[in-house]
């Protein structure tokens, strides 16, 4: 059997459900999860289908045959092979604790994309990538080259077919043209003390403010700095007998699991953008071993 995915957006009304189930059941295709949701402020419909083809369906011919269903409702509407892996680019700066960690879930299986390069400002993790056998790129950024450095960003990214550029800690930011063109299309990850703690050291002012949660937030990049639609966060706890250091390692922590389930969440398709928010669907009850693992 092949397994797929469906996900489809429309204007909410009564009937969706009933006609795509009726649909995939009359092309001999098995559900095998589902998960929907309404948008009363937008009213908008959500809804993200795995289904087993026990005829042999192709992928195509269902894409095409789901053409007049999709017409009716006013779906946007697309069709996934859960076999097929994404190509996803890294970018990294001088911390590499996401980097590690998304190489690692790699390695072992546990995430199953397709680590078609790393970009970096910076030379330190050159020799890590390359023993993964992961091509290297190093580009480096400077006030006075900064539109040249982006533009061969940009071919390096459409040279390699990239679907998804994973910003694990990249320390520079990206032109409102390059946020654009690839809206939907770039997550980041930085930690939750923003607005309050800015610059450099944020662990350090939230040590001494006396903070008591450490949190991470992953979103895609919009022009508006941090501030895109929000995919995935998670705090800890700290006390006041943790020091500074103590902060920094849970800090790296956090945003390294939190930056793993945002990527995963978005390779299994399970993240609608909803206006300046997202709908996320979470995963099946047999977690993460369930879904795209190698």
């Amino acid at each position: 059997m092949s397994d797929y995915v469906v996900t489809v957006t429309c204007p909410s009304r009564r009937g969706i459900v009933a006609a795509i189930a009726t649909f995939l059941a009359e092309h001999g295709c098995n559900i095998t999860d589902s998960a929907q949701f309404d948008d009363p402020e937008t009213g908008r419909f959500f809804m993200r289908v795995s289904f087993a083809s026990e005829t042999g369906a192709g992928l195509p011919a269902l894409r095409d045959a789901f053409a007049a269903v999709a017409a009716e409702f006013g779906m946007a509407a697309e069709f996934f092979d859960g076999d097929e892996r994404p190509n996803v680019l890294i970018m990294v700066s001088r911390f590499g604790h996401c980097l590690n960690d998304l190489l690692y879930r790699w390695r072992i299986g546990g995430l199953p994309v397709n680590i078609c390069g790393v970009i970096s400002n910076h030379m330190d993790y050159q020799k890590l990538v390359v023993n993964h056998d992961i091509p290297f790129h190093h580009v480096e950024v400077t006030k006075e080259n900064k539109p040249q450095a982006e533009a061969q960003i940009m071919r390096i990214i459409e040279r390699s077919d990239t679907d998804l550029v994973v910003l694990a800690r990249y320390m520079q930011i990206l032109s409102d043209e390059m946020c654009t063109k690839m809206s939907g299309r770039i997550i980041n990850i930085h930690h939750s003390f923003l607005p309050s703690f800015k610059g450099a050291n944020p662990y350090k002012q939230a040590y001494q403010r006396g903070v008591k949660l450490i949190g991470a937030t992953a979103h895609y990049v919009t022009a508006v700095l941090d501030e895109g639609p929000i995919i995935e966060q998670d705090t800890v706890r700290v006390s006041h007998a943790q020091s500074p250091a103590d902060y920094v390692s849970l800090g790296r922590d956090v945003e390294s699991q939190v930056l793993a389930r945002a990527v995963h969440a978005h390779i299994n398709h399970r993240v609608f953008l909803n206006g300046s928010k997202t709908v996320v669907f979470p995963a099946s009850p047999g977690g993460y071993a369930s879904e795209r693992m190698g």
